[in-house]
């Protein structure tokens, strides 16, 4: 019986490291050694962003939320204090978008919560 000596297995596993190495700079998306270990290690960045994507996503509402507050002339500490006490519900994500769609509603929100901190004091 005759030896198979390059099999298609193979080449199907060096195309599809190959195809995910497509753009990559220089050797790492054309030779399948360097790309191979290029490929695990954009596998590995990938994994670790998806969860870093929503931490980042949460920071930048807070700096927009808090920028917004200072041009209301309080902080976004006593801000979400404020809130929790008036027992207004939004989270952050409408807060930012709210901050930047309609001022005037979010100044009106503000308010509110800084009558809650004064109350409170």
């Amino acid at each position: 019986m005759p030896r198979a000596v390059d099999g298609t297995r193979r080449k199907e596993r060096r195309k599809k490291i190959l195809k995910h190495a497509k753009g990559f700079w220089g050797r790492r998306g054309s030779n399948f050694r360097i790309a191979k270990d290029a490929v695990a290690k954009a596998l590995r960045y990938s994994y670790r962003d998806r969860k870093r994507r929503k931490r980042d996503y949460r920071s930048l509402w807070i700096v927009r939320i808090g920028a917004s507050c200072r041009a209301s002339g309080i902080t976004y500490s006593q801000f979400i204090a404020g809130m929790k006490k008036a027992g207004i519900g939004l989270n952050r994500k409408a807060l930012s978008n709210l901050a930047i769609e309609d001022p005037q509603a979010f100044s009106q929100i503000v308010e509110q919560a800084k009558a809650a901190v004064q109350k409170a004091t």
